[in-house]
């Protein structure tokens, strides 16, 4: 109050009729109830910024303890924890506009033209999501499935609103876009229990073919991770130019096809060997005629030597 007398005692001194001291008073009263609303507004609107923050993260995590069930799959929890986090975030940020005297309505006039515009500039963050949703659905792969996505390959730990996450052979982790993996031909090697193993290999063509073939069949035939059904069988298919080309194929569980394969690249060359079969390997000829002339090098000519 000293300073509204203060205020109203300068006026009279500089003879200002104009201001009349009432008003002067119900203006600096309305001032201070203005300063003292809004401000107690901004300390709720930052208290219910930091509860729903808090609020949507305990939500996320409930999601994902409720969902922690082997009759879930695993693929969809991390997508409907993200969803979930997020709706308790915008709701925060309504509650917070709402603290400030924005009405509902003009709150989703703003957040629908707010998305629009946010949609257009970020086209390909929209994209992510919709491939997310997509992959959530559909399912190509699941949690713990090796797949290949036209050179991005891995296995899947977490498929989630905007990227999927996979562990590479080499322990590298990578984080891929969901928009590059829907877009591409994904190729799952986990999705059936068994896979056919092909590995072919050439012999010289002075080799016994029959005992090869014979050699490849008891190696088969004394591996224990071979699928009876379907078959096991090694054939001829193909003449190359260094030799005959052998294919060994047969069947195994897709958790042991790696172990095999390279468990035969080891055993191929000895047993091979033992029958008395050589591998091919490429051998280039060079051939002169004996009436071939080599012609003597020419010698520089000075007068091209750059000075």
């Amino acid at each position: 109050m000293s300073n509204l007398s203060t205020l109203i005692a300068g006026a009279e001194s500089m003879n200002l009729n104009f201001i009349e001291p009432q008003k002067l008073e119900a203006a600096w009263a309305y001032l201070l109830q203005l300063v003292v609303q809004q401000g107690l507004n901004c300390i709720a609107a930052v208290l219910i910024l930091i509860l729903g923050w808090w609020l949507s993260g305990r939500a996320r995590a409930a999601v994902l303890r409720a969902f922690d069930r082997p009759a879930v799959d695993a693929t969809l929890r991390p997508m409907l924890a993200s969803v979930t986090q997020w709706i308790v975030r915008v709701i925060t940020v309504v509650l917070v506009l709402s603290q400030f005297g924005v009405q509902t309505a003009s709150i989703i006039a703003m957040l629908g033209a707010a998305g629009l515009a946010i949609g257009l500039a970020l086209q390909g963050t929209l994209q992510n999501i919709a491939a997310g949703i997509m992959l959530v659905l559909l399912r190509p792969f699941r949690v713990g499935q090796y797949i290949d996505a036209q050179g991005v390959a891995g296995t899947v730990r977490e498929t989630g609103l905007f990227m999927t996450e996979l562990t590479t052979s080499d322990g590298v982790c990578l984080r891929v876009p969901n928009g590059k993996i829907w877009g591409s031909a994904i190729t799952n090697y986990s999705e059936n229990p068994t896979r056919r193993l092909d590995i072919e290999v050439t012999v010289t063509f002075g080799a016994d073919i029959q005992a090869a073939l014979d050699a490849l069949r008891a190696m088969l035939a004394a591996e224990g991770r071979i699928l009876a059904d379907p078959a096991s069988e090694v054939m001829v298919i193909n003449y190359a130019a260094q030799g005959v080309t052998l294919n060994v194929r047969c069947w195994v569980a897709a958790g042991d096809y790696w172990n095999v394969r390279f468990a035969f690249y080891h055993r191929i060359k000895q047993v091979l060997e033992a029958a008395g079969c050589a591998l091919a390997v490429p051998v280039r000829e060079w051939r002169v005629p004996e009436d071939a002339q080599v012609a003597a090098p020419v010698a520089p000519n000075p007068a091209h030597r750059l000075s």
